[in-house]
């Protein structure tokens, strides 16, 4: 099948929704950006073999590209709006895309997005880029730039679910409810988009964990300029990956990734009215530690000691620098 057929067969009844002067099908998207507001970019790649295992069934690969891409929007506290996509494919398979770019579809318009242009075109690996657009209030973009020293540190969920998740299908188990879970978590991550327009108002810098609480939490305090105390034993951690894997659990926790939680950095008189306002959608917001002064990331045992050798979360080139 040729590119142009698989792009008219798969894409092309995409619906387009508020915006979008002219979609699929020109050269270029024309989008209209509502006055007032500010236009959000991020841009996710998911590669076979690195982010996903071959064999994974098409829909989940869609609803993972996604559930990634769109975690940074939520990052930013912004509305997700507009989707293009970017396809390496090893053949013109109609039979892998076409369950793919159903899946895309439903997810998008569950997410109110959508897909407004992309590009196809044939190499070696099975490689998906989706550059997500998001709208946010003028001047109202999360940034990670805001952490200051006194301020708690939040995250929302539970972490290392996503890196049980792919230990289940790596080294597999007898499938029960809590692998099922795990699995779920690993396939279908659900960007907290609501969550971080809700607490928008109340927090001074924020982002995604995609590389582990650890790494990313780096991220926040090298563009704030502070440092931080994590106190291990606060962590969240669910009830499957404690029981499934009771000796990672904590770990995987703190460094395993791709959970495309929400780590927040908030003043200490807002946490409680930030976590209510989570528990009011259904969404468990733990405070973990906090900013100090001190540069530095310091992570705290039960007892206030250090804990030393633990892993900072995964770098794509790290084996190679």
């Amino acid at each position: 099948m040729g590119e142009f057929e698989l792009i008219r067969r798969c894409f092309m009844q995409a619906k387009q929704g508020a915006g979008v002067i002219t979609g699929i099908g020109d050269d270029c998207a024309v989008l209209q950006v509502p006055a007032g507001q500010q236009l959000v970019v991020s841009i996710d790649t998911l590669v076979e073999g690195t982010h996903f295992l071959p064999g994974t069934p098409p829909a989940e690969v869609a609803y993972r590209l996604l559930g990634a891409a769109v975690s940074d929007l939520a990052a930013a506290a912004a509305t997700p709006a507009w989707l293009t996509l970017a396809l390496t494919l090893p053949r013109g398979d109609a039979a892998w895309l076409e369950p793919f770019a159903a899946a895309l579809a439903e997810r998008a318009t569950e997410l109110g997005m959508s897909l407004v242009g992309g590009d196809t075109t044939r190499g070696a690996t099975l490689t998906l880029s989706a550059q997500v657009h998001g709208l946010v209030p003028e001047g109202q973009a999360l940034l990670r730039s805001g952490a200051r020293a006194g301020d708690r540190i939040l995250v929302s969920g539970t972490l290392g679910d996503s890196r049980g998740g792919l230990e289940t299908l790596l080294h597999p188990l007898p499938v029960d409810a809590d692998v099922r879970y795990l699995q779920q978590r690993f396939h279908r991550p659900e960007p907290r988009v609501s969550l971080a327009q809700r607490l928008r108002s109340r927090v001074h810098a924020g982002l995604d964990i995609s590389d582990g609480l650890l790494a990313d939490l780096n991220h926040m305090l090298e563009a704030s300029g502070v440092g931080a105390e994590v106190q291990q034993q606060r962590v969240p951690c669910s009830a499957a990956l404690r029981r499934l894997y009771p000796q990672h659990a904590s770990e995987w926790a703190l460094s395993g990734g791709e959970d495309f939680e929400l780590c927040l950095s908030v003043a200490a008189e807002q946490v409680r009215g930030c976590v209510a306002a989570a528990e009011r959608l259904g969404i468990r917001l733990t405070e973990v530690g906090c900013i100090t002064a001190e540069p530095g990331l310091r992570v705290l045992d039960e007892f206030g000691q250090p804990v030393e050798g633990l892993a900072q979360g995964y770098d794509h080139f790290k084996e190679s620098s």
